[in-house]
This record gives structure tokens, sequence and C-alpha cells, in this order.
């Protein structure tokens, strides 16, 4: 209220003041006005304080969260689907997801097999970082101290997460941690409420391996897509089994289509899916010969394709329909999801998000490299590492004595496997064919663009000899940044590094690299490298005398020379060292190995040492012609993978398909 007004109810209508009424008025209206300033200034203040929280409320309230969804078709690589340029590969539902999302170019499983690949993507972690490489583990990794799967993390943020069904992990894990479900049941739609949101994993095995295994009366029964319509591999031997297994698989992938636009169809009508990321993808490569298994594109190229809802559009710097060339790798799927959830993902982590807040689509397109492995394979042992920078493709085989074709008793069941040894034994395969069942270069680079196969390998012309040294020079501080376990032999690395490889590879950092800078004299004219092998031979350290007996028997009859120095270790204290002592005289054939062989085996009780043993025997015996007596060897371990390698020495093995 004004002075106006107050002096007008002190004054009276005529606006004299009276003396003594007035001073008495005049002070009961100061005090009636203050009064209500009083009441309107709480008035003015409740109001705004009640705006001002409701805003604060607003703010902390936990925006609408997406759903996520995986759809895993088992062992296929980009091959077998028209949307990656195979016309054979009709994939509707699939390339319908494309049209309402992003097709990724370049997607990479990290490895060539299921327990691995499928371990790296659940963990966001490099496997040979933390010990969980081989197929199948013979013993289980732990993760780092604080480190979860990242189903489990979605899980502590209020996440319902399902898995449908396969798992096949080589680290210990509490399933119960990991998933509200797992099994054949699982499925958001078992979440307590609706507003829950949700991550779901659904693999699909029809696409899988075992598929290929029928038996030859199989071929009668003619396939949707026509064995004349299929296009071969140059590898491949031009034969009616090689198109038949072709054409079956492109059926195969037929019915994982059906899936897709199944789990799409279930989205819509539960009014979920323009709320829900939905990715689908090949668990690692597959499925015809040299691929799974094998650290080639046809083993590690993946296709991937994230349809993007439209409630959630705002959160990827693409627009539906789009395809990146950026490469990604399963250690980069769980970060992704984490980010797109708004999750801050654990420091541990190898990978890097790929969609999100703060992920731009020149961000994604600058990526061009990758690192890719492969290690024991069931009973066949390897460890080859990759790295990969746009077009260009370098492979370090770190055994490459052993031929990519050596025996692995479940690759044989699939006829094609075996038609194609079958020809390379009767000497009637081309060059390019006869690749697989020989001898490989310890290093090997490829042009992809040129050569998408990986069959002309360039590592040895002049004018890509700078390409070669810094892809080299990339691949090797990869490893010795992750502190690769690979170079521990599996029976040391159960022993000493899987309580937390994490950390025994940081405390053994410089033992890592100097058997990395040991490993890569292989890289050297033997000359150069001759007196450095000659002085690991006599090391005191057991790494050291068994890695310099493999660079030995990766120069073969070049290493003759060191003959003499390595016989002494077939007496090795190390049983390890005695094998690979054995390895590279019975490889240049200097002496009969099996006597110190069977030794061996008589000897070794854990079962990594019997597998490394008898994969030995296998490549002496197979590739380079030594005789096996199978009445010299009396086990005291004969399960798993070593009784798959006594089978087969034995001629003992089960006859699945013939």
């Amino acid at each position: 209220m004004g002075r106006f007004a107050c002096a007008a109810i002190a004054t009276g209508v005529g606006g004299k003041i009276q003396p003594k009424t007035g001073v008495l008025a005049l002070s009961l209206a100061m005090r009636l006005a203050l009064n209500l300033r009083m009441h309107f200034s709480r008035l003015m203040f409740g109001l705004l304080a009640a705006f001002l929280l409701s805003g604060l409320a607003n703010a902390v309230e936990p925006a609408k969260r997406p759903n996520f969804v995986f759809i895993v078709s088992e062992d296929n690589s980009i091959h077998y689907l028209r949307l990656y340029g195979n016309k054979l590969g009709i994939t509707s539902n699939i390339e319908r997801l494309a049209a309402e999302g992003l097709t990724f170019n370049h997607a990479f499983s990290a490895a060539p097999v299921c327990s691995v690949a499928r371990t790296t993507l659940a963990t966001a972690m490099h496997a040979p970082r933390v010990g969980f490489q081989y197929h199948r583990k013979s013993a289980l990794a732990n993760l780092p101290p604080g480190v979860k799967p990242w189903s489990a993390v979605l899980r502590d943020q209020g996440y319902y997460a399902t898995n449908n069904s396969k798992t096949d992990y080589n680290f210990k894990v509490d399933m119960k941690q990991a998933w509200d479900m797992s099994s054949g049941k699982a499925s958001w739609r078992n979440r307590p409420n609706n507003d829950m949101p949700f991550f779901h994993m659904q693999s699909f095995a029809d696409s899988h391996e075992s598929r290929l295994h029928f038996p030859l009366k199989q071929m009668e029964k003619p396939t949707e897509t026509s064995p004349d319509d299929v296009e071969l591999q140059p590898y491949f031997p031009d034969t009616p089994i090689m198109r038949y297994t072709k054409a079956r698989y492109f059926d195969r992938m037929k019915i994982i289509d059906g899936h897709v636009g199944r789990i799409v169809k279930q989205l819509a009508e539960d009014g979920l899916l323009e709320d829900t990321f939905l990715f689908y993808f090949g668990d690692h490569g597959g499925v015809m010969p040299r691929s799974k298994g094998y650290a080639y594109e046809s083993g590690l190229h993946v296709p991937l394709v994230v349809r993007i809802p439209e409630n959630f559009k705002h959160l990827v710097d693409h627009k539906r329909g789009e395809r990146t060339d950026g490469f990604v790798s399963f250690i980069d799927f769980g970060p992704s999801v984490l980010n797109l959830a708004g999750i801050k993902p654990h420091k541990e982590l190898d990978g890097v998000a790929f969609l999100g807040q703060g992920v731009s689509a020149v961000d994604l397109a600058r990526r061009d490299e990758v690192f890719g492995h492969a290690d024991r394979f069931d009973e066949k042992f390897d460890m080859v590492r990759t790295f990969r920078k746009g077009k260009w493709k370098y492979i370090r085989n770190y055994q490459g004595y052993y031929a990519d074709g050596l025996q692995n008793n479940y690759r044989y069941r699939q006829l094609a496997y075996d038609n194609w040894r079958d020809l390379y034994r009767a000497d009637r395969l081309n060059p390019v064919q006869r690749q697989f069942f020989e001898r490989r270069p310890v290093e090997q680079l490829f042009d992809l663009e040129a050569d998408p196969h990986e069959v002309n390998n360039l590592a040895g012309d002049p004018d890509q000899a700078k390409r070669l040294a810094d892809l080299r020079g990339r691949l090797r501080s990869k490893m010795k940044s992750i502190n690769d376990l690979s170079f521990y032999p599996e029976n040391r690395m159960v022993t000493d590094a899987l309580g937390d490889g994490v950390a025994f590879g940081r405390k053994n950092a410089q033992q890592v690299s100097r058997l990395s800078d040991l490993a890569d004299l292989a890289l050297v004219p033997f000359p150069e490298a001759r007196k450095k092998l000659g002085q690991a031979l006599r090391s005191k350290g057991i790494l050291r005398r068994y890695w310099s007996l493999k660079v030995c028997a990766n120069f073969g009859e070049q290493a003759k020379p060191l003959a003499k120095a390595a016989k002494p270790l077939l007496k090795d204290k190390d049983l390890m060292v005695r094998v690979r002592a054995a390895e590279f005289l019975g490889g240049i054939k200097a002496i009969d190995p099996m006597p110190a062989l069977y030794e061996v085996v008589n000897t070794a009780e854990t079962e990594q040492e019997l597998m490394i043993a008898f994969n030995t025997i296998v490549y002496l015996r197979d590739q380079i012609g030594h005789k096996y007596d199978p009445e010299k060897v009396k086990l005291k371990f004969n399960k798993g993978e070593v009784y798959r390698r006594v089978q087969y020495l034995a001629g003992t093995e089960p006859n699945t398909n013939y």
C-alpha cells in the first residue's frame, strides 16, 4: 500500500488531519500496510521457492534411458550377406535394420573363435592381456579387482539384463551377477515392470560350424541356393563338395534372417522398438574352411548393423541408412552401450565407445586400426597376431612352421576340409590352394583392396619395405603395451598368471618385452640372428631357451648350424624346452624326435603340457614325416583335448561323417 493511500485513511474523505483520531488512524494504517507487505513478500518467496525446487527435482530425475538388444549369429563373417556385396546373401530383415540404422563396414571380433571372442565382448578387454585367449580354456582367468562384465554394470545402474543363452566364457564370473537371467527362457518380457530399461542378448546357432557337419549322403538333398551360382574363394579347389557346402551356408543365413525379423516384430508388438538400440552382428568369422579359427579377414571381419531408435536418435551423429568406414572391435561394444546409457566405463577396459555422447561421425570415421589374435584352438596350437590399418593387413606368425591345415579333429568333421586335404595329398592343387597345408612366412602383408582373400603376401616386396616396418612396429608396440601373456607357454600362464593376468603382465612387463625382442629375431636374416640365438640357447632363463628354439624352428634349415647347441636341450630340466628342442631338431630332420617326446608325454602331469607336446607330435608326424608309435605312450592324463590327439594319432577317432 502506498503513502497516498495511508494518508487518505488518516485524513478522512476531505483530506484534513484530525487532531487525535488522525494520529491513531495513521498508526493503524501504517501497521496494516506493513503486514500486507510482509504477507505479499512471503507469498512471492514461497512461489519462487516452489518454482526453483520443482526445477531442481526435474534436473536430478533420471531421463528415460534406451534399451539394448544384441542379435548374434554364430560363425559368420561379412562374406555371406548381400549387405556387404554378396548377391546370394539375401537377408531382407537385416537389410531393413540397415535402412533404419547404421552399417559398419569395418567391425571385427578380435579373435576368430567363440569363447575368446565372446569373452572379449563380455569384458571389453584384450584376451591376451587378461589370459583368456585360448579356446577352449584349460583354466579360467580372473578379471582385475573391481572389474565386472559390463552387463553387471548395467544391472547395477537399474537395467534388467538377460542372455538367451550362449555364454562360453573363459573367465570366472558369477552368472547371477552378470545376468538377471541367462537361459533359453530369458527375455526382456520377464522384467519386473515395464518401465525398467533392459539389455537382452540373443544368440542363434543356425549358422554355427556344426551345421556344415553333414554326411556325403546329405548332398543328395538340393539346397535352396544353387551350388552353380556360388563363387568360391581362390584358395578353394572347385569341387562339388565345396560348392554344396557354401550353398548350404547361404541357406543357413536365410534362417538367421528370419530370427532377426522375429525379434524386431516382438519389440514392435511390445511398443519398444523406437526405444531400443538393436545390434545385429556375427560372433566371429566363419565357417567354410580357413575362416573360423584363423586370423584372416574371413575369421575376424564380421557384419555389424545398429538400428537407431527414433526416440534416441539424438544420441547418434549419423542419419538412418548411412554406412561408416570407422573401425570397431568387440572391445568397443560394451563401452558404446554404457555411453549410450550415460554410464562411465571402468578405467581398466580396453575399448572405446563408437556411439553416444561425445562421439561424432567424423571421429568414428577417423578410426582405421584394429588388433587381432589367434592362439590355441581346441587341441591345435598357434600364436598369430594381426594389425590392420586401413586397407593394409599385417600378420605375425610366431609359429609359422605349423601349417594352417594342421589337424584339428572338430574342423575335419566338415567334408569340405577333408576334401581339400585329400586333394593336397594327391598333389592336385595349384600354389594358392596349397598354401593352407604348408609352412607360413613369419610375417605377411596384404593389400586388402587388391587382395581381399589374403593370398598374395607382399612382405618381401621391396616397394612395401617402409610400410612393412611401420605395421610391424605398430603391432610390436601394441603387444608390449598390453603385456601379451602368450609369450608364456600355456602351462606357465595357468600356474602363474591367471589369478590376475593384468597385474602379472604389469609386474613382468620387462620380461615380456625381452621375450618379444627375442622372438623377433625371426624377422632378421639368420646370419644377423645367429649369435644372439646361440647365446639364448645357452641361457639360464627357461623362457629364453624356450623361445630361442621356436625362433630356430621358424628359420628351419637355415638354423642347422645351431643344431649342436640345441641337442643338449632334449634333456632340459623343463619339459616344454625339451618339446621345442625336439620340434626344431625333428623339423630339420637332424634327429628322430619321437623318443624325447615319448619321455615328455609319459612324464607330464598337466593337461597344458600334454597338449603342447602332442601338438608337436602331430606336426612332426603329419608335416615332416616322422613315425609315431602309440604303444610307446603311457599317459597320466588322458581327457579332453589330450584325448582328441590320442584318438587321432591312434586312428581311433569316431568317424562322424563318412
